[in-house]
């Protein structure tokens, strides 16, 4: 059939045949549907009408039921398509899976001399920011200067978006500053550029300045705080952003906020968030619902985790990986292995993330035959390719077992170059166990391959002070010292009353350090009563050991289960957060206290929970 030529509808065209082909149009819900009308329109002549051809092509390019390899075959068939055809055919292919083709139908466009209008280009730049593509941009931003449409907000927000998401915020904000009248969306699209690209205080600057703020400004400066590790701040935007008339909480908020309470075991704000959900009536979608179980699983509550699991309609693969994970932090390496059979058994298929957690889980609880049987599951029988999380699990549970030689040859034969993390598992093992030659070693490489790191420096110092080699544990740290490396300061976090205390490791600043350390000294005789004696051995300091034992004494965990035992009621449970790997004395010493006390004391470090009681730690002291 030869191309459609558009020409002025006949005389002879009956209205009331138009108007009812508009209508059947608008009622259109499927293809089967559309390819009758098309058909029909085919037989009186409405292919020729402007108005029913583009609207036949809206359906096909842009609705949910369309088909846009069929759109296209329409479009290709019209001789010359108006400014509204080019549009609908770009709109389409920048919300498909090939946003090229929007590209290379712009280029025709342009060819053809067919003239834009203001939804030209929001549609072209939408492609573009699905592929990321800057020089693209660049070239579209040049038009859309020469062509007359720099002043349309719409065309300008969009160009913000693109240079945001594609992380050039030079161009980003060299724009921003050139838009004489911006809206909360120009606003917004700085502020989410900004925290993607980690640049706080400038998201910070943005952020105070805007006139007018909505959920979308709040929503993407608590997700911006998470991610770049200050869920302290994240937790401040939300109580401010509470106190806006107005700003109605939705799911992204929540969710974000719910992660800022699990990073700091804010367990107090995470339940009342919960309860704001129920109250509200809000669905706990498959997002939610995995944020919410993260949250009590990380502050220690894993029965609130296993409740929330349980009113989850839709029980998807995050759903059951983010409660496998949070039996994995707690140590219940068992428990975790029976809740894998439980979601194969429910016919939910474990992906890479829940391989993770589990072998997590094993590493945890030295499960070493079901972690290797695991490892060799995911690949041959669920066709998952490990990757270097995997390994580095494997690597720490063969390390921890003491299976050195094993996981020598697990590193050696890995497809991909091992990563710091990798060694690191490793160096921690060769700690735990004395190794001090493969120790010296790994540490070596470790400060190559991750010489910004402070921990490494610590790491391979104390291997050579445990082997007695002074002089080079000396020399390691004055390495540090000359690469400017410091080493991260150990900080635990304590909440009382839904207020959060932060202690750093010697930290006098405390409001209450006074009674905190005439508590401790009450604290301490008891512990000597029971025969405690500190353990030095961690501790690399270059002072005597009454000096080291000062400062031992101080690590910001035992600030914080100090001012715990003194702010809290007899009997109540005392919660911490560690951001650093627990050390021996710390460990020690806690136990003997949720003994002398009587206290159930949960804390989390960096990589897992602890839970004392009675003179005893659920990690069974293998951490």
């Amino acid at each position: 059939m030869a191309p459609i030529l558009f020409t002025a509808t006949s005389q002879f065209s009956l209205e009331s045949n138009t108007a009812q082909t508009l209508h059947l149009l608008q009622r259109c819900s499927n293809m089967e549907e559309l390819r009758q009308i098309h058909g029909q329109m085919l037989k009186t002549g409405l292919v020729l009408d402007e108005i029913p051809a583009s609207k036949l092509l809206a359906f096909c390019a842009s609705s949910n039921s369309g088909n846009l390899a069929y759109a296209r075959m329409v479009f290709d068939r019209i001789r010359r398509p108006n400014t509204f055809m080019w549009n609908t055919m770009i709109r389409g292919y920048s919300n498909s899976k090939e946003p090229e083709e929007a590209l290379l139908l712009y280029h025709q466009m342009l060819c053809h001399s067919v003239p834009h209008n203001a939804y030209t280009f929001p549609f072209l730049l939408k492609a573009c920011s699905s592929m990321s593509v800057l020089e693209e941009t660049n070239q579209i931003h040049a038009h859309i200067i020469k062509m007359g449409f720099g002043s349309e907000i719409y065309t300008m927000n969009s160009l913000l978006n693109v240079y945001s998401k594609s992380g050039d915020m030079n161009s980003a904000r060299l724009l921003f500053d050139q838009v004489a009248e911006r809206d909360t969306v120009s606003w917004n699209s700085m502020i989410d550029g900004y925290t993607k690209c980690g640049e706080m205080e400038m998201a910070y600057e943005i952020f105070n300045y805007m006139p007018e703020r909505n959920i979308i400004s709040w929503t993407s400066m608590i997700s911006g705080c998470v991610r770049a590790g200050k869920p302290k701040e994240a937790l401040n935007l939300f109580h401010r952003m509470q106190e806006v008339a107005g700003i109605k909480l939705d799911n992204v908020a929540l969710a974000g906020t719910l992660q800022a309470c699990a990073d700091l075991g804010a367990l107090d704000q995470g339940k009342w968030i919960h309860a704001y959900i129920s109250k509200n009536k809000i669905e706990i979608d498959p997002i939610l619902g995995c944020v919410l179980i993260d949250m009590y699983a990380k502050c220690g509550d894993l029965e609130e985790a296993i409740k929330v699991f349980m009113g989850i309609k839709e029980k998807g693969v995050s759903v059951w990986t983010a409660m496998i994970s949070g039996y994995a932090i707690h140590g219940c390496g068992k428990e975790a292995l029976e809740w894998i059979i439980k979601m194969q058994t429910a016919g939910v298929e474990p992906n890479q993330m829940t391989f993770t957690a589990i072998l997590t889980a094993c590493s945890h609880a030295g499960l070493v035959h079901d972690g290797k049987l695991l490892f060799e599951c995911m690949q041959r029988i669920h066709g998952l390719k490990p990757s270097i999380e995997h390994y580095g699990c494997m690597v720490k549970l063969l390390g921890q077992a003491g299976l050195f030689k094993e996981a020598e040859e697990l590193i050696g034969n890995m497809p991909i170059k091992p990563n710091a993390a990798i060694w690191g598992a490793l160096l921690n093992a060769c700690h735990i166990h004395g190794n001090l030659e493969l120790g010296k070693q790994i540490g070596k490489i470790l400060i190559q391959e991750d010489p910004g790191h402070g921990g490494r420096y610590i790491h391979l110092a104390s291997i050579h002070a445990a082997a007695g080699e002074w002089d080079q544990a000396a020399r390691v740290r004055r390495q540090m010292k000359e690469q400017g490396v410091s080493k991260l300061p150990g900080c635990s976090v304590i909440g009382v009353d839904g207020t959060l205390h932060e202690f750093l490791a010697g930290d006098g600043s405390h409001l209450h350090i006074k009674e905190i350390n005439h508590m401790w000294e009450q604290v301490l005789e008891r512990l000597r009563e029971e025969g405690y004696k500190p353990k030095l051995g961690d501790l690399l300091l270059e002072l005597e050991d009454k000096d080291k034992e000062t400062a031992i004494h101080h690590h910001s965990e035992k600030l914080a289960v100090t001012f715990g035992l003194i702010s809290t009621k007899p009997g109540m449970t005392i919660r911490i957060i560690k951001n650093l790997r627990v050390c021996e004395d710390c460990h020690t010493v806690i136990k003997l206290i949720s003994k002398i006390y009587a206290r159930e004391i949960v804390m989390r470090d960096r990589t897992r929970f602890h839970l004392f009681k009675d003179g005893n730690c659920t990690c069974g002291d293998y951490w």
